[in-house]
């Protein structure tokens, strides 16, 4: 077994690594930017060294610095995580060539199964099931265009040496191709450094279930069952599960026998995921081979209670595979939440700050158990734009799918995070769907229950208000000092006193009432309706309230966060955000001006979609941008006339600049 390994790679992956190499006794060492000086992966690693600037073509990109790391501090072998230099065959080769241990396939494999179009080109040899699709060398975009019209539509266009979503796009009209095949083009280029294509046939209602394979440098490979990975958005992976539901031991056999055919038709040994897209009649065909690790590798270790991590360290020291075939077992089920930066009613953009809050269900077990947590990032840390924007992944197992589903709510419900918008609540209305419920499950299903998913209020405003006020009592409470006359809790010796509260939600104004009289009891005016309020016990963040109307009362817990005049309230039924207005602070305050259309988040801009002097609706397509590695098209925000554009393509522009000023334009302007 190896002494030191380094892991070339950040976030929670590399913090997974280092937490398995510790336990089996092996050192490690990170790498890390200068956006993650203080990254969670530099603290768990016994070493740490310094590799570029906060890009990834500054630093994780840089493989000669990652080796030259490797070698200064005595490191063994290194371990790529997933992303970045995980499946660069360059990069493989160069840590053979100076005596490193590569903790993965060969550099030969890497390159077979990398370029999607001479993976097919082998699994077709290797009798795998492929879909129909043009997988060529000739990238001309007439012959592309004219293959795709042979396939039928829909097609998809996917990056040949792509992954993870990026540079795919679905194609359902003739005249959308073109389009749709520069965007895949430049995302590719820019995340994979090449920009060649596939198009294949866009198959309806698909599954997405992946096989994870293993192999050793003897010639052994196994497969440990298959994972469920159809909930997706933007062709990235939502949710996760394994085994996949409604899967017979015959089918798992068959596409397990694939996926191992498929690994060893390449020689292939260690982690490694074959992907399938599947028919709902159960017909599948070979998607692609992942030659690393995958994010969603927790659900296969929930049901089988193996450490892929430590089959990858053991197979890459030369040890045999740990099990045989037949000596496999799975046990249960798993369901993996992605939970991300990002705001899944703005087309899931992505976001980018401070973890304000970052709070955890209690009874984590963060390697084995009921519930895991695995996260790159904790309590105070940054969601940068360098980097994609995941925050955590959520795994929970069960005896069954029911039991498994149930933890999945409770333990979303109880994660609380505060300072930039997360996906978290999306999260848990996609696991209570009918179709992730009844397991009905396609690449669809998000469009498919969309209006159960986006524009959901939060909180019934009456939870909300009572929420705030507690929270504000409370705060004045452990500010009061033993002066009565500084207290402000609109005490009167005789009558009632009423106490206005100002607050704002999902931007709508609300005016709520305080109303305490002499005998002790407080209510609140909530919408012109009065309910009875009541605090049996509050802390700082912890509130027991008691709300009703009439005789009928009902017991509400509730958790509040602050930040500035904003409060974050998590309750059994969900969350809202609510801005507590202090009115004499915003004296004078005017409108906020018109007219401009902002970046959401940092990034380059790739494109303006409409000229200076151009007559524009609200919702249209304005600008695209690229952020975490992904393109973002950002629309009007009203009607208007393009009056200036004031950036350049390829500039770089800061969160919230201004990009074009729009002009008011009359109604009998936008009608002719």
């Amino acid at each position: 077994m190896f002494k030191k390994i380094l892991i070339a790679n950040r976030g929670e992956i590399a913090c997974r690594v280092a937490a398995t190499a510790r336990r089996m006794g092996v050192k490690t060492v990170a790498v890390y930017s200068d956006a993650d000086t203080s990254a969670r992966h530099v603290r768990a690693c016994d070493e740490a060294v310094l590799i570029g600037g906060p890009a990834p073509r500054d630093s994780y990109l840089q493989w000669q610095r990652i080796i030259d790391a490797a070698l200064a501090t005595g490191a063994e072998a290194i371990h790529p995580g997933y992303g970045f230099l995980s499946e660069n065959e360059e990069f493989a080769r160069a840590c053979t060539a100076v005596g490193l241990v590569f903790i993965g396939p060969s550099a030969a494999a890497i390159q077979a199964m990398g370029l999607k179009a001479e993976s097919k080109r082998l699994m077709d040899a290797a009798g795998v099931p492929l879909v129909p699709g043009y997988h060529g060398a000739d990238q001309d975009p007439a012959l592309l265009r004219a293959e795709a019209q042979r396939i039928g539509y829909p097609v998809l266009i996917k990056a040949s040496a792509g992954g993870g979503g990026k540079g795919m796009r679905a194609v359902y009209e003739a005249d959308e191709f073109d389009a749709a095949l520069a965007s895949c083009k430049r995302e590719a280029i820019n995340s994979f450094g090449n920009d060649a294509v596939l198009i294949e046939r866009y198959v309806q209602r698909p599954r997405h279930i992946e096989i994870q394979v293993f192999g050793d440098n003897f010639g052994d490979c196994v497969y440990l069952f298959e994972r469920d990975c159809s909930v997706q958005r933007r062709h990235q992976k939502v949710l996760e599960e394994a085994p996949a539901p409604g899967m017979t031991a015959e089918r798992r056999a068959q596409m397990g026998g694939a996926a191992v055919a498929a690994a060893k038709a390449v020689g292939y040994a260690g982690a490694g995921t074959v992907e399938f897209i599947c028919e709902q009649d159960g017909r599948f065909y070979f998607m692609e081979m992942n030659t690393r690790l995958q994010v969603e590798h927790p659900v296969t270790e929930a049901i089988t209670g193996l450490d892929m991590v430590e089959w990858q360290l053991r197979v890459a020291s030369g040890e045999p595979l740990p099990l045989k075939q037949d000596e496999l077992r799975m046990h249960g089920h798993a369901i993996e939440a992605r939970i991300c930066a990002e705001n899944p009613d703005a087309n899931f953009l992505p976001a980018t700050g401070a973890l304000h809050v970052a709070r955890w269900p209690e009874h984590v077990a963060f390697e084995r158990g009921n519930l895991r947590i695995d996260s790159g990032v904790g309590e105070g840390d940054a969601i940068s734009p360098y980097y994609d924007s995941m925050v955590a992944k959520v795994i929970v197992w069960g005896e069954d799918r029911a039991q498994a589903l149930a933890r999945l709510d409770a333990a979303l419900r109880d994660t609380h995070i505060v300072g930039l918008q997360t996906n978290v609540a999306f999260l848990r209305r996609c696991a209570a769907t009918h179709s992730f419920a009844t397991a009905e499950l396609d690449t669809a299903l998000i469009e498919r229950e969309h209006a159960a998913l986006f524009e959901q209020p939060g909180l019934p405003l009456e939870i909300s208000a009572a929420a705030v006020v507690a929270h504000t009592l409370a705060t004045e409470a452990r500010l009061q000092t033993s002066d009565p006359w500084s207290h402000r809790d609109g005490w009167r010796m005789y009558g009632a006193s009423a106490r206005r509260f100002d607050l704002e939600i999902a931007g709508n104004p609300h005016e709520v009432l305080l109303s305490r009289h002499h005998q002790g009891g407080m209510q609140l005016t909530v919408g012109g309706e009065a309910i009875s309020f009541a605090v049996n016990s509050s802390s700082q963040e912890s509130h027991e309230l008691l709300l009703g109307t009439g005789l009928a009362q009902r017991r509400v817990l509730v958790k509040t966060y602050s930040q500035g005049e904003t409060i974050a309230v998590f309750a059994p039924q969900g969350s809202s955000l609510v801005t507590h207005i202090d009115v004499l602070a915003h004296a004078g305050d005017g409108a906020v001006e018109g007219g401009r259309l902002t970046a959401p988040m940092p990034g380059k801009l790739v494109s303006f979609l409409a000229q200076v002097g151009d007559t524009i609706t609200k919702g249209q397509p304005l600008a695209v941008m690229e952020a975490m590695k992904m393109e973002h098209t950002i629309s009007a925000p009203r009607d208007g006339v393009v009056a200036e554009l004031l950036f350049a393509v390829g500039d770089q522009v800061g969160d919230g600049a201004e990009l074009l000023r729009l002009q008011a334009v009359s109604p009998q302007a936008l009608s002719s």
